[in-house]
């Protein structure tokens, strides 16, 4: 079963080891775990439903909360305090479109606003209640069938509630992948990662899903919008770019339709180290701009190579792997590379052995592919450290931004260095540390966690997390970074995102989706910064 207040399945237990907690402590010091509410104690606080009863929606108050809030810390820290100040007032499940466009008209005539619910995994708030009316929260999950299959033409539709692993079982039966992995693949849905614009980790080879996403369909209040698939277009603004990144302003994706590929015959992950951060940026710059056919490319920053390596326990490997390491040039400041590779084999083998020629270049040293297997195989269980960490008196945070290549060094520095500074004035420690986790000819995403303390009290905690917040973000900006390069926007990343669309473009996309929703009932107080929650 979900967990209500943290990330994934209860009955997975991704456990801190003790000396990762010695780590910890000796960073930022010894942590104590917060009293949780209880999941009860939270329901019996949720005020009566406002919404008038209709046969599709359940409005008792433990399915309600279950669809409160997503998973940023911001609603971690409401949930885990017992500090839910809204939850929708009802929660549907649409078995079909028609049902979906049901239920828009009944949240119209109730004057509601309307929470397209996918897998409940955003981490920026996608989710929130409406403050000051009624909220419908549309669950899609029952919207998950492969509706219809295009050998020839590489193209499969589905109902835009499909999970990540329902769905690619569903393609592997006939020997397709999207190829689509984000880290919350497991509980993250087709439709959330079309209007979220959602990067796989293995999207070298296939894809951002803006390349995925081939067409499809949405309800809205003013009616349905199909979106035909085409191989290429010149018929004038492409409207897939009006659905992808929308964030249910628009209406509810109901159908996607997505570019599959083959499952390929071969797959490697390989770990690389280099000497320092210099020359690992260099490598990976001019392995990505060399275009070797690779699937991943992932490079570890020195803290964060040495913090992966602490967590990973097995000391004595570990201390052998850094002894060998050290003996060939890559000690103290190394940095870790991850190379993927996916499809034919001697295509994927001929690429793997160019982008090693060129790391050797710069001292790399191949460390063969026992650590990059061990990350592919704990690829999506990592994050459940977040519900351990809690436990012991630690959050975890993360940002995501993407730059050209001059700006990767100077945003990884600004951020961490802002995040450093934001906790220092109370006498907190921050372990911040960065990866590169998507590489492109022009730049690549910069990817940085953070760790704290928690103080242990609800008002505390959140006043800590806005300023940590609050100054990464604008170090964004100043650094001419996106405010999400795959996360998407919100409610939490809405006051940066004028920074980057500017004042006409923000009147655009007002004015898009008054089209739209002249009602203004589709998840208000996401992307607008005019409309975000305090």
């Amino acid at each position: 079963m979900r967990r209500w207040n943290g990330w994934g399945d209860d009955t997975i237990e991704v456990p801190v080891g003790e000396g990762a907690l010695r780590f910890l402590a000796e960073k930022l010091g010894p942590g104590t775990g917060p009293q949780d509410a209880t999941f009860d104690a939270v329901c019996a606080q949720l005020a009566p439903s406002k919404l008038p009863p209709h046969p599709l929606v359940d409005s008792t108050a433990a399915v309600r909360l279950h669809h409160a809030l997503g998973q940023s810390l911001q609603d971690w820290l409401r949930l885990r305090y017992g500090r839910v100040d809204a939850a929708p007032d009802g929660v549907a499940f649409p078995e079909s479109t028609d049902e979906v466009r049901e239920l828009l008209r009944y949240a119209i005539d109730a004057g509601a606003a309307i929470v397209p619910y996918g897998g409940g995994t955003s981490v920026c708030g996608h989710l929130d209640a409406a403050p000051g009316r009624p909220t419908l929260s549309v669950d899609m999950r029952r919207l998950r069938a492969l509706t219809n299959l295009d050998r020839e033409s590489l193209l499969a539709s589905f109902g835009a509630g499909v999970a990540g692993p329902d769905l690619e079982a569903q393609l592997r039966a006939h020997g397709y992948t999207l190829g689509h992995f984000p880290q919350s693949f497991e509980y993250s849905t087709l439709g959330g990662w079309v209007v979220t614009r959602s990067s796989g980790q293995q999207s070298l080879r296939y894809g951002r899903i803006e390349q995925l996403f081939a067409g499809g369909r949405m309800e809205t209040p003013q009616g349905r919008l199909d979106i035909p698939t085409f191989p290429a277009s010149a018929a004038g603004p492409d409207l897939r770019e009006l659905v992808l990144g929308s964030e249910g302003r628009m209406g509810i994706l109901t159908e996607a339709t997505v570019r599959i590929t083959p499952v390929p015959e071969f797959e490697a992950f390989h770990a690389v180290f280099l000497p320092d951060w210099e020359r690992a940026e260099a490598a990976v710059r001019a392995i990505v701009q060399a275009r070797l056919g690779l699937s991943m490319l992932r490079l570890s920053n020195p803290v964060e190579t040495a913090t992966m390596l602490t967590l990973a326990g097995h000391a004595r490997q570990v201390a052998l792997l850094e002894t060998l390491l050290r003996l060939r040039g890559a000690g103290e400041g190394k940095c870790m590379l991850l190379v993927g590779v996916s499809g034919a084999k001697p295509q994927s083998r001929a690429a793997l052995a160019a982008a090693l020629k060129i790391a050797r270049k710069y001292k790399g040293v191949h460390a063969g592919r026992g650590l990059g297997e061990r990350w592919k195989k704990n690829r999506f269980r990592n994050v459940y450290l977040r519900n351990a960490a809690w436990e012991r008196g630690y959050a975890i945070d993360t940002v995501e931004t993407a730059v050209d290549w001059p700006r990767v060094s100077p945003a990884m520095r600004a951020v961490e260095g802002a995040a450093t500074a934001a906790l220092a004035a109370e006498g907190e420690q921050v372990h911040a540390y960065t990866h590169l986790s998507h590489l492109y000819a022009q730049g690549a995403s910069v990817y940085t966690t953070f760790i704290w303390r928690l103080a242990g009290d609800f008002d505390a905690d959140l006043a800590r997390w806005r300023r940590l917040k609050t100054a990464v973000s604008e170090a964004i900006v100043a650094s001419g970074g996106t405010i999400s390069h795959q996360h998407g926007v919100g409610s939490d990343h809405a006051p940066w995102l004028q920074a980057e669309k500017g004042e006409l473009g923000m009147a655009a996309l007002r004015a898009l989706f008054r089209q739209f929703d002249p009602s203004g009932c589709m998840n208000p107080g996401k992307l607008l910064l005019d409309e975000t929650r305090p």
